[in-house]
Order: C-alpha cells, then sequence, then structure tokens
C-alpha cells in the first residue's frame, strides 16, 4: 500500500465521502502537518505514503459521522488544545469503532475497542476528556482537532447560502453511502488503485453506492446513523427520525423511578456489558377522544382460533395415546354378556382449553412515524394491527397484554405498559394506545428483554408468546449498525432460549428482507405491506413461533 512521495489524495474523496456520511473532498495539507478537517474538507499531507493518507482520513471522516465535530462540541473544544488532544484520544476510536463496519480491512486496525468502550457518546467522550484521569497522546495518524477552522468554516455554510442552497446542501451533507467492502482472503491487503473499474475496494463501493443509499435525519443528535431502506417504487428513505415529541402524553414521573437493569450483548467485544441498560415503565395517560374499534379483530380471530389451547385428557374416545381402562372393562363385559362392545376405549390428548399470554410490544420511537407503503404512517399501521391483534386474542380467551417502547440512551428505555395482563380491555386501554406518539429512538434489545421477562413473569400460562412490531430498525445512542442488531438478535435468542416463543412483525414499512434478517436473527419474522393482508399471514406465523418453541422446550 505504498505511494510515492507527493501524490494528491484527492481522489480519495469518494472513500472519505462514505465513511463520513457527507460530501467530503480531500485535498493536499501542508508538508509535515497532521491532519485536520473543517467540516467540508480533510487536508492530508501528501508527502505521506499512501497508507498514512488513508488512515489519517478514515479518522476524521470517521469524527464527523459520529457527530464528534459538532458545533458544540467544537466550541467546547475551542482556544483548549489540551482538551482537544485528549478528547481526540478517546473519540477517535469511539468514531473508528462506530465506524467499523464501513471500515476497508486494512484500516480496522487503528481501532482500540479497550478505549472505545470507554464512552457511548461524544458528550461522553468530553466529560472523560474534562476528568483528571490520565490520558495518553492520541497517535500521530489520528491527526489533530482544529475547533476554530470547524466554527469558522460551519458558519460559513449556514450565513452564506441561500434558502434553496442551503436546502440542497442539507440534502448532500446528510446523504450516506452504505460501504461495503469484502474481506480478502489470506489477509491480503484491499486494492485502492482503481477508484472506479475491476474489482477493486473502491470498483465495489462505487457500484455498491448506485443502489445503497442512506441518508440521516437532520432533525435528530448527531451521531445516529441511517439504516438503508427500499420502498415498493424502487425510491429509498432514510430512517431513523428523531422526534422531540413525547411518546404518547407520557405521565411526568416514571412508574418506577429505579427501574430495572439488563445485560446488553457488545458484538466488538463479543461479551456482555452487565447491568448496562436501565428500563423504565412509564404511565400514559389516555387520549382524548372516542376510542376507535379494532376493525380488523374479527378477522384475525378466525386465524388465531385453534392456536393456544392447552392439552386435555378426553376419556371414552375412538383413539388416542392410552387405554381407558374403565372404558375397556365395560367394553369386555358387554363383549362377554354378548352385547356389542362400545369402541371409545381410549384417552386422547386434545386442545379443548386456551393456553396461552401474549406479549405484544409496538415500537413508537421517531422512525415509524414516516409514511408507510399507504397513505398512513408505519406507526398508524402498526398501532391498528396492535389493537386489531389484543382485541382478536383476548376475545378467544388468551392473556394478552401491550407494551410500547422507545428510548433515550442506555438509560433511558421506556415501557408503556398500554394494557398490563391483569387488565381489563375496555376504552381507557383503547385510548391509552391511540394517545401513542413516536419518538425518539428504539434500544430494541433491552426491549426485549423486558417485555420477555413481563411475559415470563406474569404470563401464568405454560407456552408463551413474544410479538414485537417494529420496522427492524435499532438505533439509539452507542447503538448503531452491527451493534444494535447483533444485541436484538441476542435478545430474542434468550428469549427463545427460555421456552418463549417470538415472532417479529414489521407493518408497512419499507425494510428489505436482509436488514430484518440482521435484526430478528432466526426468529419468526415478516414483512407485511398494508394491514388487511396481515389476516392470511398471521395464523400461519403464529403457528411457526408456538411450533419452534414447543420442541425446545420439549
Amino acid at each position: 500500500m505504498s505511494s510515492a512521495a507527493g501524490e494528491v489524495p484527492g481522489r480519495f474523496g469518494l472513500l472519505a465521502s462514505a465513511l463520513s456520511g457527507r460530501a467530503l473532498e480531500v485535498v493536499s495539507g501542508a508538508p509535515g502537518e497532521p491532519a485536520w478537517t473543517d467540516g467540508a474538507r480533510v487536508f492530508v499531507d501528501a508527502n505521506t505514503s499512501k497508507c498514512d493518507q488513508l488512515e489519517a482520513l478514515a479518522v476524521q471522516a470517521s469524527l464527523l459521522a459520529a457527530g464528534s465535530l459538532e458545533p458544540d462540541i467544537a466550541r467546547s473544544l475551542s482556544r483548549r488544545p489540551t482538551l482537544a488532544r485528549r478528547y481526540l484520544a478517546i473519540e477517535g476510536h469511539r468514531a473508528l469503532a462506530a465506524n467499523a463496519e464501513l471500515l476497508p480491512l486494512p484500516l480496522r486496525s487503528l481501532v482500540d475497542w479497550g478505549v472505545a468502550a470507554r464512552g457511548d457518546s461524544p458528550a461522553a467522550s468530553l466529560a472523560l476528556a474534562r476528568s483528571r484521569e490520565s490520558i495518553p497522546d492520541p497517535p500521530n495518524r489520528f491527526g489533530v482537532i482544529r475547533a476554530r477552522h470547524l466554527l469558522a468554516s460551519s458558519e460559513r455554510r449556514d450565513g452564506s447560502a441561500t434558502a434553496p442552497d442551503r436546502v440542497a446542501r442539507a440534502r448532500l451533507d446528510h446523504a450516506r453511502v452504505e460501504l461495503e467492502l469484502e474481506e480478502e482472503d489470506d489477509g491480503a491487503a484491499v486494492d485502492f488503485s482503481s477508484p472506479v473499474g475491476g474489482s477493486g475496494a473502491l470498483g465495489r463501493l462505487l457500484q455498491r453506492m448506485l443502489t445503497s443509499v442512506r441518508s440521516r435525519d437532520g432533525g435528530g443528535p448527531p451521531g445516529v446513523g441511517a439504516a438503508l431502506q427500499r420502498t415498493r417504487a424502487g425510491t429509498r428513505r432514510g430512517s431513523p427520525a428523531f422526534s422531540t415529541a413525547n411518546a404518547g402524553a407520557l405521565e411526568d414521573a416514571a412508574a418506577d423511578a429505579r427501574g430495572t437493569r439488563y445485560p446488553e450483548w457488545d458484538v466488538h467485544r463479543r461479551h456482555y456489558r452487565a447491568d448496562w441498560c436501565t428500563v423504565h415503565e412509564v404511565g400514559a395517560r389516555p387520549g382524548s377522544g372516542a376510542p376507535r374499534r379494532a376493525t380488523d379483530a374479527r378477522r384475525l380471530r378466525r386465524s388465531l382460533a385453534r392456536l393456544g389451547t392447552g392439552l386435555d385428557s378426553c376419556h371414552r374416545q375412538v383413539q388416542g395415546d392410552d387405554i381407558d381402562i374403565d372404558a375397556a372393562i365395560e367394553a369386555r363385559v358387554d363383549a362377554m354378556a354378548g352385547s356389542m362392545p362400545d369402541e371409545a376405549v381410549y384417552i386422547a390428548s386434545l386442545r379443548r382449553r386456551r393456553d396461552l399470554a401474549v406479549m405484544l410490544l409496538l415500537d413508537i420511537s421517531g422512525s415509524v412515524a414516516e409514511p408507510g407503503a399507504t397513505t398512513a404512517t408505519v406507526h398508524e399501521q402498526q398501532r391498528e394491527a396492535s389493537a386489531a391483534l389484543m382485541v382478536a386474542l383476548h376475545d378467544l380467551g388468551d392473556r394478552v397484554a401491550l407494551y410500547a417502547f422507545h428510548s433515550q440512551g442506555r438509560s433511558a428505555v421506556h415501557l408503556v405498559p398500554v394494557k398490563r395482563f391483569d387488565d381489563a380491555l375496555d376504552d381507557v386501554v383503547m385510548r391509552r394506545l391511540h394517545g401513542l406518539v413516536p419518538g425518539a429512538y428504539s434500544r430494541l434489545g433491552a426491549a426485549i428483554r423486558h417485555g420477555a421477562a413481563v411475559l415470563e413473569e406474569r404470563g401464568a400460562t405454560s407456552r408463551r408468546l413474544l410479538v414485537v412490531l417494529s420496522d427492524g430498525l435499532a438505533y439509539d445512542h452507542g447503538y448503531e449498525r452491527a451493534y444494535g442488531a447483533a444485541d436484538a438478535r441476542r435478545a430474542l435468542a434468550e428469549a427463545r432460549r427460555r421456552g418463549t416463543a417470538c415472532l417479529c412483525l414489521s407493518l408497512g414499512a419499507s425494510t428489505d428482507a436482509e436488514s430484518l434478517r440482521r435484526v430478528f436473527g432466526s426468529a419468526a419474522h415478516a414483512a407485511i405491506p398494508r394491514l388487511e393482508e396481515l389476516r392470511h399471514e398471521i395464523g400461519p406465523l403464529f403457528r411457526s413461533a408456538l411450533r419452534a418453541a414447543e420442541v425446545r422446550r420439549r
């Protein structure tokens, strides 16, 4: 990966844009000067090797992608070079770790996972840098942070552009390219020699760039990316969205002030983070207006009528698993007396009573507020589906609970009990449900763990089913891309190992099948474009999930 001294690094602009999630130019800096960025350009010493240039731009671009150089952070670092250096030593590794999946294989060795795990956001890294803790200087290849240049560039872009220019620039700055460079066999270096053609890494990048564009919602805080989404019409939309709205007029005080702690799976370090997330059950006030009726409940009830029934021992059956001794003796007596014996001399195990508890988990994060496959939003369709399922299961005699969830960081995972298992299904429950408003993020793994725990503790049946209604976007602060998907998969696997059936439904969202598979893993899951199609799919999906759990319990 060596190159001649003095080679212009501008041809790496495509890679820098992909890593940073914005249009980013790579230009030559002063000889011997460390790499730095003003938010629009990365300045790299052209006299260094190509490997050194790539490492420098990877760090600076990842800092931009992770929101590490936002104006609020830059203002805190301005005229404080020691603080900036300490901040870069921590945040540089965290930003690289957050971007690890997009980094070409030779550049992943830059990440110190131990340092990266010390902070879960730019604010946390800044707080650590301000502490009195001893922090080694960052490697020279990390470059430097020039806060004043970042602030000046940001003010210049915001102040000089006209309104149409700012809109166009915002769209461009928030365009993110899905970079997936395949790992070479035998540890071979990735070929950066051809930016467009052949089987080189950038050639593959350009091919994927034509079909895989991601966008980041500008309303959210920095550092949260977006997952690739494809609609049926072939257009793409960025998610997750961030909303400052509360999730459905929540009560001012949480129902449980201390919350419940759960572990979280760190896929990068391959171990659990003990007591990492705190889940709070937060009460919801009923919404205003008359409650809506679940219009599709009757159709769903037909599909679910044969599910969730427990086994009863039925005597005097024509066929069965065991002999009914009393019936067999009577039949023998009748035969000896010359009468026609009764052939119903067996005991059969028949499902005649309902024996199913269902926990419905409804995603109310900001991403579900976007329009779905129809004119309704994803939230509206998933809310109607959860209402129909809740009413249908309740009418069939099953124990059913409905909780909504969203999050704002690992210490604020909120679950809203719309209906607990022992609550009556009345107008208050329906008003709570229709009063929910999407907002914030989705720490999906913690919500699944809490929902499964409530189901196992309060379901009070031998057969349990956890149904997650979500668009499949697991995103939060420090909970992005592969990390969030792996934790959600692990949470579902934990519940299934304990004998709880799991079903994940993405209703009305345009999340592609591969993205759903990465999040939901081998648990039963499906993407259903429209609410009216749910009644055709729900029976087989329930049966598949329950059958898998039954096999595991045996």
